[in-house]
């Protein structure tokens, strides 16, 4: 099989990114047979290698950073999270300089050509909340509850992480409540309060109450409410008059 139908197999994945496992048994070749065909691309300026084993195709439009996420980790699974999430959902304006992703496996960073991954460890317990972005099915991604929490959970384990946060932006859609709800299923009760804590402290005031710690009734005014407030300012007063006869006053 010649090189151009190695390119040829790689358009019909319809996607940017590819790997030489797919190519390989797209072309019925072995790994080393098509790793030779992709050099040979590559020095033609047809393809080149983002990592290994992943390689993209010159020229795409649709080539991001992004689009290699699938490909990371082929043995587990990862989805976009903490800041890189709420950078997508317009919740911080900064662009993160890395892309950081959340999986069960040990912290790492992935080096590649297109940017640069960082996979940050969460317990199996919090590995939900996700779906894929957009509903294009290119990569998955925290909800945006989800991605905060996420983001609070880590800087109550790792303090130097996500300690603080740029300005936040949050949409009319986002629901503190069903964060706090996200929070609520941290098994440790140490980094449970303190994520609850720095939500808390993350609402707008409007919020605090309502969505953060559910719908709470206001308080009713007791029938005697004005007498009981005469009475106060009475004994407040009283309680300045005695001060300043002890200063002298």
């Amino acid at each position: 099989m010649n090189k151009i139908s190695i390119l040829a197999h790689a358009k019909h994945l319809k996607r940017p990114v590819f790997t030489t496992r797919e190519l390989a048994m797209l072309s019925k070749s072995s790994l080393s047979n098509t790793t030779q065909k992709l050099n040979t691309l590559e020095k033609r300026g047809l393809v080149f290698k983002v990592a290994r084993g992943i390689w993209a195709e010159v020229g795409n439009e649709k080539l991001s950073p992004y689009a290699l996420i699938p490909f990371l980790l082929p043995k587990n699974r990862s989805y976009v999270s903490f800041i890189s999430a709420l950078h997508l959902y317009g919740i911080i304006e900064q662009i993160p300089q890395v892309i950081t992703l959340a999986s069960t496996i040990h912290t790492k960073k992935i080096y590649t050509k297109i940017g640069t991954f960082i996979i940050h460890q969460i317990l199996p317990a919090l590995f939900n909340g996700f779906d894929w972005y957009r509903k294009t099915g290119d990569f998955l991604i925290a909800e945006p509850e989800k991605a905060l929490i996420d983001s609070l959970y880590l800087s109550a384990r790792k303090k130097k992480q996500f300690r603080y946060f740029p300005e936040l932006y949050f949409p009319e859609s986002f629901s503190f409540k069903k964060a706090r709800q996200w929070a609520e299923k941290i098994p440790d009760l140490r980094i449970k309060s303190y994520v609850k804590k720095k939500l808390a402290k993350l609402a707008p005031a409007k919020y605090t109450l309502e969505n953060v710690f559910g719908v709470v009734k206001p308080l009713k005014k007791p029938e005697n409410f004005k007498k009981l407030k005469q009475i106060a300012i009475k004994e407040h007063v009283k309680k300045i008059t005695e001060e300043m006869k002890k200063c002298n006053f």
